[in-house]
């Protein structure tokens, strides 16, 4: 798979000639100010949930490129109230199967609200599967023991996971959630980009390397094939 990092939590994933957008905050991240969003490709765009941070693009790169959203119900329904109308709706638990694949929704802890204060539903992970491999897409959550089902019932080949602290889990938790998950590539995410967010990202590697695990820190605007 051909995975390109958009920053804070965005990634573009291609699988079977599809691409998958997950959370993008691109023009609103002074990070990745250099990236282009009109050159971005979509034809998913999975929205974990409903903070500024991981939607602030969402309407934009949708109707340029009739991507397909993946949501909850309630971001499903603000996002139909601006006039966009390919959405599929999901919750925690759903699973559905696509042309690349399948998408199940998994938990998360965390908390949930648009970009106007409305109620923004449960926020969401998701567990890709595709004849290209799975992977796990934590969206922004603390660590919880409901990740140990997710390394029971998938083999999940690498995993984005949030290691910024203060709003989500930090390193350390974020190796223990791979331990939980049983898988050892893990590309990091929800770092750097606000200063409450910081990270020492030379030790968050340290760390992940000392635990027999990997740790991939992408750079704004790299693609890498895992």
């Amino acid at each position: 798979m051909n995975i390109t990092y958009y920053g804070h939590s965005c990634f573009s994933i291609e699988i079977n000639g599809k691409h998958l957008l997950f959370d993008p905050f691109i023009s609103a991240n002074d990070l990745a100010k250099h990236i282009n969003i009109q050159t971005i490709k979509a034809d998913y765009i999975l929205i974990s949930h409903g903070h500024n941070d991981h939607v602030a693009d969402v309407e934009a790169i949708a109707k340029r490129t009739g991507a397909k959203l993946i949501c909850n119900w309630e971001i499903h329904n603000w996002f139909s109230n601006k006039g966009l109308n390919n959405i599929h709706p999901m919750n925690t638990g759903g699973k559905i199967k696509l042309d690349f694949g399948s998408i199940k929704c998994v938990a998360a802890q965390h908390s949930s609200s648009m970009p106007d204060g409305s109620y923004g539903g449960n926020p969401m992970g998701f567990v890709v599967e595709s004849s290209e491999g799975n992977f796990y897409y934590s969206g922004d959550t603390a660590l919880t023991y409901d990740m140990k089902l997710i390394g029971e019932y998938r083999s999940i080949d690498f995993a984005f996971l949030p290691i910024g602290d203060n709003f989500t889990m930090g390193v350390d938790n974020a190796i223990i959630a791979s331990d939980f998950i049983n898988c050892s590539r893990i590309v990091g995410m929800h770092y750097d980009t606000f200063e409450y967010i910081k990270i020492d990202k030379n030790e968050a590697v340290s760390k992940f390397q000392r635990s027999g695990k990997d740790l991939k820190l992408m750079t704004i605007g790299e693609s890498i094939n895992l």
